[in-house]
């Protein structure tokens, strides 16, 4: 990762506690607010309307998901960036996509009003078109939150969340007085959020070259709308449902609960907002710590657990007071039981996000997936079980549960199994990409490297030409030695991300801190835990004695070639998932520790080809955990039955 966007002598905990501190308080303010706004709405137009109300704002919240995936990944590469041209470089692409896909979604709603009006059994298909004016400033807004939050402006960002619940409520209140009713509450509802993005403030730099691949920028985007997907699904699915499959009196009562819901969730979101740009411009090694993600899991369970204990001891009375005489509910099961069971739910799938969002601010997390799968899972089963309120919640707790697990266990298992050698960039610069080269070039150079082995020794005659001197463009030519390549080397290839992109390029010294070996058993012996090329080669100067004799001879050897101007020895392999981030080494570790132990410099003598691919922590040979040996595993398994060797004879 680059260097931390937050120069400072204070932990990473500390950090996230400093920067929470302020987004908890803007979220109490907040809170209060939206609190307020809830509570006058309810009173104003009682549970039918405002269960109209919830909805129609549900609308929007679940297509938030596309707002709150550019402000995530906004947020993330942002704090990743040196400087502020690059992060405005950043803010400008974001910005202006995030437009295009606002205007596509207004138009969508606009287009499909009278269907979800239908569905939902709201009074007026036009509620619809009013709530897709905000929808078109909401996802552009998203980008500008993300700007905001990935500089840390934490205060900014409070005070512009404040903005938008102020000019909701008193924009509710005041059409409500002079009669607009629902339509008032939904136009103060878009209105809020036009005023809020042409309020927060954006100060840009002169202009920069964009300092990320737009396919990297695409594919994080992706990643957190998928996220967002399933988390706005999990929040709001209910409400929709319950709109639909209930009367109003009844779906009435349910925004209530899922409003205090929404309260312990924005809190959590806090912690979260946080919590995400410190880690994304931060050091692996610090945020390896697990007192990092301890800490704001510690937040969200004690924001969470204080307001259940208060819903728990509240007596019924005051909801009734509150939110009017028509929310009292008869029985066990009455609105205190509802809350305070919800509750519990919310605060549970909170700290499942809080999980997901953090590994997904320094890689594509799969988790995002699995949240996704269970939102739909939790759909299919609110449309089977709904006979009553109760039901439906109990619902949303066990999967929320389950959720939980699924999200913790492997991170946990993912924290305690990772080597401890963590790599910095040596300069906090992105390694130089020479050219872009193709996949059976990176197999041409691999196999160069190793047809001398005994595996290959049948093919010598009949296929040294197309190893030594390759054409790219004959596809026969590159199947054949794919093939070839596949007979030592198929599970290892395998292991490589299908999205993998192949360049040559340039290593210096000044790199040699950001290449890791793989752990091998040689290297095991004498790297002390840590596989930096830099650290073993310094290791093996000091407890050369520790090696097989014959090893040490090979890579002596090695070194002595970099004495003559033409060394005659072939590129070195890495793999990594961008070109600010670690490499690996997966062929040539000889040839480079060969170079190290003739001096650093030899190092620039060498080929570099680079594998860099977004999902590279899927590969076990960049990344050794037991995830990804389970993927190694399966992987053996599904493709035993194929014969590299059968394959190439059939082509021959």
């Amino acid at each position: 990762m680059a260097t931390s966007v937050v120069p400072s002598r204070k932990t990473l905990q500390a950090r996230i506690i400093s920067g929470s501190i302020v987004l908890l308080s803007g979220s109490g303010l907040n809170t209060a607010i939206n609190l307020a706004y809830n509570i006058a709405v309810a009173r104003y137009l009682g549970p039918k309307g405002f269960g109209h109300a919830t909805v129609i704002y549900t609308i929007l919240v679940l297509l938030s998901a596309v707002t709150l995936a550019f402000q995530l990944i906004a947020t993330k590469i942002v704090a990743q960036q040196p400087d502020s041209d690059a992060k405005s470089a950043v803010y400008r692409l974001f910005h202006r996509a995030s437009w295009f896909c606002g205007i596509v979604v207004a138009l969508g709603l606009v287009l499909f009003q009278k269907g979800i009006s239908d569905y939902l059994n709201l009074p007026a298909a036009s509620l619809v078109s009013i709530i897709a004016i905000g929808a078109a400033f909401y996802v552009p807004l998203g980008a500008r939150r993300g700007y905001i939050q990935g500089t840390c402006g934490f205060r900014n960002l409070a005070a512009n969340l404040v903005t938008e619940q102020a000019v909701r409520l008193i924009g509710s209140l005041a059409l409500i007085y002079i009669g607009w009713g629902l339509f008032g509450v939904i136009a103060a509802n878009s209105a809020a959020i036009a005023i809020a993005y042409f309020t927060i403030p954006v100060k840009l730099t002169g202009k920069a070259e964009l300092p990320i691949r737009y396919s990297h920028a695409s594919h994080e985007t992706f990643q957190a709308a998928v996220f967002f997907a399933g988390q706005m699904i999990i929040n709001n699915g209910g409400i929709v449902l319950v709109n639909h499959f209930f009367l109003a009196r009844e779906a009435g009562y349910y925004a209530a609960v899922a409003m205090v819901g929404r309260v312990i969730f924005s809190f959590s979101q806090a912690v979260v907002n946080s919590t995400f740009p410190l880690v994304a411009g931060t050091s692996n090694e610090e945020r390896r710590d697990l007192r990092v993600i301890a800490t704001a899991l510690a937040l969200v369970v004690g924001v969470g657990a204080a307001i259940s204990v208060a819903l728990c001891i509240a007596p019924a009375e005051l909801w009734t007071h509150l939110f009017g005489p028509d929310f009292s509910i008869a029985g066990k099961y009455n609105l205190p039981y509802l809350l305070a069971l919800y509750a519990l739910a919310t605060v549970i799938y909170s700290l499942a996000g809080v999980i997901i969002t953090f590994e997904m601010s320094y890689k594509i997390a799969n988790t995002s997936w699995v949240q996704l799968a269970f939102s739909f899972v939790l759909l299919g089963a609110f449309c089977m079980f709904h006979s009553s309120l109760r039901e439906v919640v109990l619902v949303q707790l066990f999967l929320m549960v389950a959720l939980f697990v699924f999200v913790a266990v492997p991170f946990l298992i993912n924290s305690l199994t990772d080597p401890k050698d963590i790599l910095e960039p040596g300069s906090g610069r992105p390694a130089r990409l020479i050219r872009r080269i193709s996949e059976d070039a990176a197999i041409a150079e691999f196999l160069k490297s190793d047809f001398h082995v005994p595996a290959f020794r049948d093919y010598h005659k009949t296929l040294s030409g197309i190893v030594t001197n390759p054409n790219f463009g004959d596809p026969e030519e590159n199947a054949k030695r794919r093939a070839l390549f596949y007979i030592r080397h198929s599970y290892l290839w395998r292991e490589i991300p299908p999205d993998t992109e192949w360049y040559e390029v340039e290593i210096t010294k000044d790199d040699l801190s950001n290449v890791r070996m793989f752990p091998r058993a040689q290297w095991r012996k004498i790297a002390s835990g840590r596989f930096s090329c830099v650290q073993i080669a310094d290791g093996m100067r000091k407890r050369e004695d520790q090696l097989d004799s014959a090893f040490v001879k090979k890579i002596h050897a090695i070194s002595r070639r970099f004495d003559a101007e033409d060394h005659g020895l072939n590129a070195v392999i890495l793999i990594g998932t961008s070109e600010a981030e670690p490499f690996t080494v997966i062929d040539g570790n000889h040839r480079l520790m060969g170079a190290l132990m003739h001096s650093p410099q030899a190092v620039s003598r060498l080929r570099f080809i680079c594998g860099l691919s977004p999902r590279m922590t899927e590969c076990c040979w960049y990344r050794t955990n037991l995830l990804t040996l389970f993927r190694y595993a399966r992987n053996v398994l599904t493709h035993s039955s194929r014969n590299p060797a059968a394959e190439l004879a059939r082509m021959l």
